[in-house]
């Protein structure tokens, strides 16, 4: 019955993207000002209508909801064209989100439990990234994309996201002794976004500079040039700098709450607006600083430690999961759809499941191996964290950002939502499985 709801919907989906061309030509016809204003609102309001709806009839399902968000925004490829033509509104919504959803990653780590396991984690988050980056771009060249593509695919798609992982591990009991392992897959994926997003600008440079790109020798020297390592560094010690204003703002916060909270005054609903807005201006001080944004929002919500240890962060913390869940991440997935279409999606159906398996089966076991070689994680743990490899809303962003600046380089979206597709869908789905047949469940 579940599955033929999401038949359903999807049909409807499909009606609806058949009628949006005559609807869209009766909004053309208004004024300027209205007509702008009304397709932003249609785009709106389909992106959180469906967005509901397949999180809504997602549940008793294989299928997560952020699969099927994307699934249902490309199905609706001509109802959200609007937002392809205003490239700068879809860039700056997908930005700002981000942002806000990593300063809420950093939120989600305990500082004391990240202090613990910070050596194989940024392992695993840096050194693991640099693995896959330089094992999947000979790969994907030898798949028949150009250098500059392979390189610009390799960058978007090598970060890690928990976007269905984390509610996979809250519902499974893992014993005390693998605990860690747990909580190196969730603070790995918050770290290497910020990673993903320094790389992935510092690729798009090159390209744009014209760096020759033909071969990993070429790639490399060009990559590790002294002008490129100083724009790394910059971008890396601007966010960290930019991150540690966006900590004392936090912390000014956390005292002024707390202090409410001992005489007994309720947490009122319009401090949300102040947790919106820390992220949003953590990104500007560091794009300012010529430093990287996310990275700045990562480190806010890290140190400031914002999380549910503190009994006078709770109803926030509610309300910003809350708006995450049901708004941030379906309109970023969603956001593939005016620049993916069913057509194009079904044309790299091969090449998108080529690129998946190597990056599942291939890529992420050497990235984990090897960057974990001088640590103290087990061979079991290891073997868990070759499955816990999801690629999900940072990718996303960072494709909707490099398309919007290489429109000529058509294939990095589909393949980007098809790799999506495949982690999103399979990995959480077997992970409960492979815990259990590592025995690192309690019975």
């Amino acid at each position: 019955m579940n599955y033929l709801k999401l038949l359903a919907l999807f049909v409807v989906a499909a009606l609806v993207n058949w009628a949006a061309p005559d609807v869209l030509v009766l909004m053309d016809g208004m004024e300027i000002a209205e007509s702008v204003l009304a397709t932003s609102l249609w785009c709106l309001s389909l992106m959180l209508g469906f967005g509901w709806a397949c999180s809504k009839l997602s549940t008793g399902t294989v299928f997560p909801s952020f699969t099927l968000q994307l699934l249902i925004g490309i199905v609706l490829h001509d109802a959200l064209q609007p937002l392809s033509v205003q490239l700068v509104l879809a860039v700056v919504v997908c930005t700002a989100l981000a942002a806000v959803i990593l300063k809420s990653g950093g939120d989600e780590i305990e500082r004391k439990a990240f202090l613990s396991i910070a050596w194989p984690t940024l392992l695993i988050a840096v050194l693991g990234y640099g693995i896959t980056f330089f094992v999947m771009y000979p790969l994907l060249m030898l798949l028949g994309l150009s250098g500059q593509q392979a390189a610009l695919l390799s960058a978007i798609i090598g970060s890690t996201d928990p976007a269905a992982l984390i509610p996979t591990l809250k519902h499974l009991m893992f014993k005390h002794v693998y605990q860690r392992v747990v909580n190196v897959s969730v603070a790995e994926s918050a770290l290497n976004d910020a990673v993903g997003a320094i790389f992935t600008a510092a690729v798009a440079d090159m390209v744009l500079d014209k760096s020759p790109m033909d071969s990993v020798e070429a790639l490399s020297q060009a990559l590790f040039s002294p002008h490129n390592l100083i724009n790394l560094g910059q971008q890396f010690m601007f966010g960290c700098v930019a991150g540690l204003v966006g900590w004392l703002l936090m912390q000014a916060y956390d005292k002024f709450r707390e202090r409410d909270h001992l005489r007994g005054l309720p947490n009122p609903a319009f401090d949300f607006a102040l947790l919106l807005f820390v992220p949003l201006a953590t990104f500007l001080l560091a794009q300012m600083l010529h430093g990287n944004g996310f990275l700045a929002a990562f480190v806010a919500g890290l140190l400031a430690n914002f999380n549910h240890s503190r009994a006078h962060f709770q109803a926030g913390l509610q309300h910003m999961e809350t708006h995450i869940e049901s708004l941030a991440k379906p309109i970023i997935f969603m956001m593939v759809g005016p620049f993916v279409s069913l057509q194009m999606l079904l044309d790299t159906a091969l090449f998108g499941l080529a690129v998946s398996l190597l990056f599942m089966l291939v890529a992420r076991p050497l990235a984990v191996f090897v960057s974990l070689l001088f640590t103290n994680i087990s061979l079991k743990e290891k073997l868990f964290l070759c499955v816990v490899r999801e690629t999900g809303v940072i990718p996303v962003v960072l494709a909707v950002i490099t398309v919007a600046q290489f429109p000529s380089m058509g294939l990095l979206m589909p393949l980007t939502a098809w790799v999506v597709i495949w982690t999103l869908t399979l990995l959480p789905a077997i992970t409960p499985w492979w815990a259990a047949q590592l025995k690192m469940l309690n019975e």
